[in-house]
């Protein structure tokens, strides 16, 4: 499945603040959420339009394009505790001061390319973990406030974490944040919620609980999962016509939240109470 597929309501807004004349891209943005890889994905994707010589599409085979999917283009650079550190740096745990200072040269130079910076972590294996304020610790990130808060033309901060509360808030404060959901349902069936949570931002705030009451009724036929599953789903249903409306993507974190309470135990009275107060206003 190809990622504007998978996550058309980001790559629908990143490729319109590409091409409008009013909206114009973050040069600082944070992505957050429980999937660090499809997070990195998005990162590069994002270099990938910044730099494409050719149509942008998802199968554009240009150098630049070529050299993004196979991480080797000199403009666009992973900054891990792993990842592009300087000869006489040693660190191995964090990402450093001396990183942070090779960040700034590179700015010193001119380039016919975007530059794109994506901060992340990694395991020891080489997969795609989240910052924290352990791996990116305070004084290396205080270091790139000003150039973060103050960018060149041409260049963009791209932050990765699991919780937005894992960075500083200075950071934070700086950057656009986006929450990735993890990988929706293939199937992208909501079915079983059609005739309940349909047009659920146009309920009445007065069935609240009534709503609630039809989904616990339905969790006796049906695994939570599924339910949970139906609602994600419907909303990604409703976001991907709706790409604008930011409000759909916080709607999405909330279903989210509620997979973990559900993967924790908790009742799905409590669980349903809490989506249905939360999602109709």
């Amino acid at each position: 499945m190809r990622l504007s597929d998978k996550y058309s309501f980001l790559t629908n807004y990143f490729n319109e603040a590409l091409k409008s004349t009013e909206k114009s891209l973050p040069q600082a943005i944070l992505f957050y959420g429980n999937d660090l890889e499809a997070q990195y994905i998005l990162a590069k994707e994002i270099a990938r339009l910044l730099n494409c010589s050719s149509n942008k599409s998802d199968d554009c085979d240009c150098l630049n394009c070529r050299w993004i999917n196979e991480n080797k283009h000199p403009a666009v650079l992973t900054i891990s505790r792993l990842d592009n550190k300087p000869d006489d740096d040693d660190s191995k745990t964090v990402i450093s001061i001396k990183q942070s200072a090779m960040i700034k040269d590179s700015l010193m130079t001119a380039s016919e390319f975007h530059k794109v910076f994506i901060f992340c972590d990694k395991d020891d294996e080489g997969n795609i973990a989240g910052l924290n304020q352990i791996n990116f610790q305070a004084e290396t990130a205080n270091s790139l406030l000003k150039i973060i808060e103050e960018p060149q033309p041409g260049v963009t901060f791209i932050f990765l974490t699991r919780y937005k509360e894992d960075l500083l808030s200075t950071i934070i404060s700086r950057s656009q944040c986006f929450f990735v959901p993890s990988c929706p349902n293939p199937n992208k069936d909501f079915s079983s919620i059609v005739g309940i949570f349909d047009n659920y931002w146009e309920i009445e705030r007065n069935q609240v609980f009534v709503i609630s009451q039809k989904l616990q009724a339905l969790s006796k036929d049906l695994p939570m999962h599924t339910i949970l599953e139906s609602i994600q789903n419907y909303i990604l249903h409703v976001l991907k016509s709706n790409p604008k409306n930011t409000e759909f993507i916080q709607h999405i974190k909330i279903i989210e939240e509620a997979k973990l309470q559900a993967k924790l135990g908790i009742k799905p009275t409590g669980i349903f109470d809490n989506i249905c107060l939360q999602l109709i206003k």
